[in-house]
């Protein structure tokens, strides 16, 4: 398979589409955190979950941006490979299977709460769980239901399918191996900046809810388990993600 390895490479472009997909994250999350809660039947925490979901697609978009109108190399020199490129090959080693343990745990996660969620104490359906203690049944929320389920799912989705066909295009169209991996390790961070926050918006609203009863049971220990465990390692990989999307080079070494 040929390649083409420009001499040098300009990633200004690149670099500033990125910086200007979390600045527009940062402008964005504020305003849709402070969206009047009537839009959202007086519920207050669709606006949080808004704000999260419009942070990641942000990122992702803004890599995505830089990835396009960065200009094709000029006065190549074409080289041959003879081994086949492989999306895994170029994507980083270390932070992909963390980030993709953290998508399939927020997808369980997500998976529970549409399972156990019930309506709140006004009727509203899938933003509570309903627990029984000491003899009394309440639903305590906000539950990751349907209601918090949806837009988190939609988003996660998106931004997957987008990640992936970007993912696929750096793999195979002609530059060096190593923008390929420059690049592929921009797109995995802000797609981990679309999937960890999400995740720990998630484990926030299920610790939130065991807290606030002494009869969890199971669902107790489970949160004392994975749950904690989960968010320590959510709050890791975040740390890395933004490191990556914020100095690149500095990544790399």
């Amino acid at each position: 398979m040929l390649d083409t390895a420009p001499p040098a490479s300009r990633r200004r472009v690149d670099r500033y589409a990125r910086w200007s997909g979390l600045a527009a994250g940062v402008v964005a999350a504020p305003l849709l955190a402070t969206m009047p809660t009537s839009y959202f039947g007086d519920d207050y925490g669709m606006p949080i979950v808004l704000a999260i979901t419009g942070f990641g697609l942000c990122a992702v978009g803004g890599v995505l941006l830089g990835d396009a109108l960065t200009p094709r190399p000029q006065e190549a020199v074409r080289t041959a490979g003879l081994a086949p490129r492989r999306v895994r090959d170029h994507v980083p080693p270390r932070m992909t299977p963390v980030l993709l343990l953290l998508a399939v745990s927020l997808v369980v996660l997500l998976v529970i709460g549409l399972a156990t969620a019930s309506p709140d104490a006004i009727g509203r359906v899938g933003r509570a769980l309903t627990v029984t203690c000491n003899g009394v049944t309440k639903p305590i929320g906000p539950w990751p239901g349907i209601f918090y389920g949806t837009p988190i799912l939609a988003s996660l989705t998106l931004g997957t399918a987008a990640c992936s066909w970007a993912l696929r295009r750096i793999a195979y169209r002609p530059c060096s191996d190593q923008q390929r991996r420059a690049r592929s390790r921009a797109i995995t961070a802000a797609w981990g900046l679309l999937v960890v926050p999400q995740l720990l918006l998630v484990v926030l609203m299920i610790a939130t809810v065991l807290t606030h009863t002494s009869c969890a049971g199971a669902l107790g220990t489970i949160a004392a388990v994975v749950i904690y465990p989960l968010g320590l390692l959510s709050l890791a990989a975040l740390a890395g993600c933004l490191f990556t999307m914020v100095a690149p080079r500095a990544a790399q070494r």
